[in-house]
């Protein structure tokens, strides 16, 4: 509406100024026709009661008896110059009116596009030192309309009067258009506002819309029938978004049920097959008169206690991975700490740098032990075939923040497995879970982190682990 306003007011401004110049040329052209044909009329009846034989050579003297030149031009108010056909000057009028702009001749273009003109007559306009002028020039004829001589007649084209009326009438129309612009901007603020108070409101349920909390229906009065519309389709969707989310939840409870339960069967099913096998063996080869009975008791009991070992880790893992870390108030010295958790690895290859000494946050030591554990663990195993492996952890201080990075010189990560890294049970390995990284992203969330990595195949893999202060 404002734009509306603003373009019909440059517009018509636009157009009323283009307006009164046209009508102003327009009124000095037809003044100054006017003038001419007045003048030429006087000539000729000057020339039709004088006493001299009418010619070029007795132009002067006819006008020149009793002021006859100056009468005329007192009359007309113009200056009256008339020169031979050859455009030589012959008689002027008296310079009392206008500033002098006689030409002792005329020059010879104008000359040949007044023989040329249809009308016998040209005009010619000029502009000096900012006025503007109008040149009339036109033949001046006996009674059997043959050219005696040359009519020039100066005309200055004085717009003040007409400029005044245009600044009255532009003033006029922009305090009216002024006027006009703030009242529309105040029925476009209040349009706008009854407009699109009900969209706002759509607009804020739908974006506070979750599908992990109860949404609420929106409750509109007084809006209009397309906003109604779009309410009752909005409260429709939730009705449905919300029996959506039930059988979504339950249908992904009961999945992970089985999953679990598949994968926990799985497991458990690995080391139980060698157990059964040497059973099976011991009992047929069982002969206690044999003089290695007790070797082979004691190589049996191992390879049981060690399947039972595994079948114990593959608990601890699901216990763990199930555990939601407990939040302690600890402020811990992070470098510490981490250099702690690396003493536990063997591998001379990894490399541990810190800048500072201490750096203090609130973590719960036992956690952050285990997440750097899982990290460096994945990255030697990610080095078993590197002919060079190195290990580099680094802990560094980012504002109110605190980063731990592991990098590693391994075979990366490929991009279709890139997206599945944090997800329960994935793993690339022979051996393992499928749970570590999983269970540090629990962690590092838990306490208002963050976990992100960045891999190249045959290049390497950095782990990058950020919590507040």
């Amino acid at each position: 509406m404002i734009l509306l306003v603003l373009g019909a007011s440059i517009l018509i401004f636009g157009v009323t100024v283009y307006q009164y110049k046209q009508e102003a040329e327009n009124y000095h052209k037809e003044r100054l026709e006017r003038k001419q044909k007045a003048i030429l009329e006087n000539i000729k009846f000057v020339l039709a009661s004088t006493t001299y034989v009418v010619d070029t050579e007795n132009l002067e003297p006819i006008f020149n008896e009793r002021d006859k030149i100056d009468e005329m031009a007192e009359v007309h108010e113009m200056q009256i110059h008339i020169y031979d056909l050859d455009g030589k000057l012959i008689i002027k009028s008296d310079e009392s009116f206008f500033k002098d702009s006689t030409e002792v001749r005329i020059a010879s273009d104008v000359l040949k596009k007044l023989e040329a003109s249809a009308d016998k007559r040209f005009l010619k306009k000029t502009e000096i030192n900012g006025q503007k002028y109008q040149s009339s020039y036109s033949y001046i004829t006996d009674q059997r309309f043959k050219p005696l001589a040359i009519l020039y007649l100066p005309y200055l084209q004085d717009d003040s009067l007409l400029n005044r009326d245009l600044n009255n009438f532009l003033m006029r129309m922009a305090e009216v258009y002024l006027f006009m612009l703030l009242i529309a901007i105040i029925l476009s603020f209040f349009l706008s506002k009854y407009i699109t108070k009900s969209l706002k409101i759509v607009s804020e349920k739908i974006n506070q819309t979750r599908l992990d909390k109860r949404n609420q229906k929106i409750e509109l009065s007084n809006a209009t029938e397309e906003i109604y519309a779009l309410v009752s389709a909005y409260n429709s969707m939730i009705d449905e978004l919300e029996e959506s989310a039930v059988k979504l939840a339950t249908s992904e409870r009961e999945q992970a049920w089985r999953e679990m339960a598949k994968q926990v069967a799985h497991e458990i099913k690995n080391p139980l097959t060698p157990m059964r096998l040497s059973v099976q063996s011991f009992q047929r080869n069982f002969d206690k008169d044999d003089p290695e009975i007790r070797s082979k008791v004691d190589e049996y009991s191992n390879t049981l206690i060690n399947q039972i070992d595994t079948m114990s880790s593959i608990a601890s893992a699901f216990s763990n991975f199930a555990k939601m870390p407990a939040q302690q108030s600890e402020v811990l010295n992070v470098p510490k700490i981490v250099k702690l958790a690396l003493d536990i690895f063997n591998e001379k290859y990894i490399e541990f740098k810190c800048e500072k000494e201490e750096i203090l946050a609130k973590f719960d030591r036992t956690q952050l032990i285990r997440v750097i554990t899982n990290l460096v663990k994945n990255a030697t195993q990610a080095l078993k075939d590197e002919e060079d492996p190195h290990i580099l952890v680094i802990v560094e201080e980012e504002e109110d923040m605190v980063c731990v990075s592991v990098s590693d010189n391994g075979s990366g990560i490929s991009e279709e497995n890139k997206v599945m890294v944090f997800e329960p049970k994935f793993t690339t390995k022979s051996s393992g879970m499928g749970l570590g990284l999983a269970m540090v992203k629990n962690i590092v969330e838990t306490y208002n982190g963050s976990i992100s990595f960045v891999s190249k195949q045959n290049k390497g893999t950095i782990f990058n682990v950020r919590f507040p202060k």
